[in-house]
C-alpha cells in the first residue's frame, strides 16, 4: 500500500511512525512533513491546504490512501477534490468538517440533534456580542468561530476581560479572520476528556481516552495553546460512562451528519466536559488531536494503515486488527521561547538522539529544522516526548528525564502533565 500523509506537525510524525509499522505499507510520503519524519516517510514540498498541489502529488504518486492530518486542508476541501478523482481519503468532506471549522455550525448542530452541550449565543458583531454577555455569568467562555490553531478560546473571568477579548476577536487582532464571528458559552465545571472515534459514516470505533493540557503554565494557568502535553489512561473513563458517551454523543452525531447529507468519515474528536449532569460536548475536531495523538500512538497495536483504509472506504470496522495496549502513556511538549505568542530567533537543539536511548521514549518532531550544523527550532511547539509504561507515573518520569536531556535556549514545558492521575 502506498500512503500520502498530509501535514507537518507532531501529530503527523506520530501517525507516520505508526503507519511505518504496517506490514501492508509499501511506501509512505509526507507533504510536506518535517525533518524529524524523514526516517519514516519521503518528504515532499508543497502546501497541503492547496487542493491543486495535493492533486498534482497524488497524480504523480498514485497512492492507495491519502491521510489528512491537520484541519486546514479539510476546511479547504482537499478531501472533496481527492475523492472526486477517485482516491481513498481518510478525512471528512468540507461540509462535514464544519463541525470544527465553524464553532457556530457545531453548536447549532448539537442543538438540532439534542446532543448535550453548554448553553450558548452566537454574535456576528461586537455590539451583539457585548449585549449577549448579559445572558451569562462569569467566568464566560468566548470562542472565535473559525480555525485558530487551538488559540481561539478565552475563558474570561470578568466583564472587563470579556469585552477586551471580544474587541480583539472582532478587530482581527487576536486570531485574524477566525474571530469575525464569536460564540459565547456558559462555563462548564468538571473534568475534561478527549475521546476520539474512527467513523466510516455509519458506525464508530472508539479509541482509548486521553486528556490534553491546553494552558501554557502549571496549574492550568496562562494562555491557551495548541496543547502542552497529554496522557492516555483507561482510568480516565469508566466503561459505563464510555457507553453513555457513545450512545448520547457519538451515535447521534453520526446519525445527524447522515441526516444532513454530510456523512462523517474519518476521525471524530470529541472534546468533552464530564459535568455533574453528565458528559457534555465542549468542541468537536474532525482530525486527530495534537498532542493527544503523540500519547495515543504508543498504545496502538495492530495495523493502523488497514484501519484508515477501511474507514476511508466505508467498510465495516468490526473486524479491524487495530487494538490498544492496556498500558498508559504520556507525552510532554517542549515549546520555544515566546510561545504561544511571537517567537524569537531559531535556536540550536541538542540531545534528540540521547533522549531516544531512554527506555520507551519516542521523539515526535514538530517545529524543527535541520541543516549541516544539526537540529534547530522552527516553530512554537518544537517536539513532543512520548512514552508508554506499565504505570503512568513511570511513563511521565521518563518523559521528564528526556525533557532534561533535550536542550535549546528558551525551552519551556509544563512539569505537571498528568499530575492529577498519579
Amino acid at each position: 500500500m502506498k500512503i500520502l500523509l498530509l501535514g507537518a506537525g507532531g501529530r503527523e510524525h506520530a501517525l507516520a511512525w505508526k503507519l511505518r509499522q504496517s506490514p501492508r505499507l509499501k511506501a509512505l510520503y509526507a507533504l510536506p512533513g518535517n525533518p524529524g519524519m524523514a526516517a519514516q516517510a519521503e518528504l515532499l514540498a508543497g502546501d497541503p491546504a492547496q487542493p491543486e498541489t495535493v492533486l498534482a502529488a497524488a497524480a504523480r504518486l498514485r497512492p492507495d490512501l491519502v491521510v489528512i492530518g491537520p484541519e486546514t486542508p479539510l476546511a479547504a476541501g482537499v478531501s472533496d477534490a481527492l475523492r472526486a478523482r477517485g482516491y481513498a481519503v481518510f478525512g471528512p468532506s468540507r461540509a462535514a468538517a464544519q463541525l470544527e471549522s465553524s464553532k457556530a455550525f457545531a453548536k447549532r448542530f448539537l442543538d438540532r440533534h439534542h446532543i448535550p452541550t453548554a448553553r450558548y449565543a452566537v454574535a456576528e458583531d461586537l455590539a451583539a456580542a457585548e449585549a449577549a454577555l448579559a445572558q451569562f455569568s462569569y467566568p464566560v467562555v468566548l470562542k472565535a468561530d473559525g480555525l485558530a490553531a487551538g488559540k481561539g478560546v478565552v475563558i474570561a473571568e470578568s466583564a472587563g476581560i470579556a469585552r477586551e477579548t471580544l474587541a480583539g476577536f472582532f478587530s482581527g487582532a487576536l486570531v485574524g479572520r477566525a474571530g469575525a464571528r464569536v460564540v459565547l458559552e456558559e462555563f462548564l465545571a468538571g473534568a475534561e476528556l478527549s475521546l476520539l472515534a474512527l467513523c466510516n459514516g455509519r458506525e464508530a470505533r472508539l479509541l482509548p481516552p486521553a486528556r490534553d493540557h491546553k494552558r501554557l503554565l502549571e496549574g492550568d494557568r496562562g494562555p491557551n495553546t495548541g496543547g502542552m502535553g497529554a496522557v492516555s489512561h483507561d482510568a480516565l473513563l469508566p466503561s459505563s460512562l464510555r457507553a453513555r458517551i457513545e450512545h448520547e454523543i457519538i451515535a447521534p452525531t453520526l446519525a445527524g451528519m447522515r441526516a444532513e447529507q454530510s456523512p462523517f468519515q474519518g476521525i471524530l474528536y470529541c472534546g468533552l466536559m464530564l459535568t455533574a449532569e453528565g458528559p457534555k460536548v465542549l468542541e468537536f475536531n474532525v482530525r486527530f488531536g495534537d498532542p493527544e495523538t503523540q500519547a495515543l500512538m504508543p498504545r496502538a497495536e495492530g495495523d493502523l494503515a488497514e484501519a484508515f483504509l477501511a474507514t476511508a472506504q466505508g467498510d465495516s470496522l468490526g473486524s479491524l486488527s487495530l487494538a490498544w495496549s492496556p498500558e498508559p502513556s504520556a507525552c510532554v511538549v517542549l515549546a520555544a521561547a515566546g510561545y504561544p505568542g511571537p517567537l524569537g530567533a531559531s535556536e540550536p537543539v541538542t540531545g534528540l538522539e540521547t533522549a531516544e536511548t531512554i527506555p520507551g521514549i519516542t521523539v515526535f518532531c514538530a517545529g524543527v529544522a535541520r541543516d549541516a550544523a544539526g537540529w534547530r527550532t522552527a516553530g512554537g511547539r518544537v517536539l513532543a516526548l512520548a512514552c508508554r509504561a506499565p504505570r503512568l507515573q513511570d511513563a511521565l518520569a521518563r518523559c521528564y528525564q528526556a525533557a532534561e536531556v533535550v536542550q535549546f535556549n528558551g525551552k519551556q514545558y509544563r512539569r505537571d502533565i498528568g499530575a492529577s492521575l498519579v
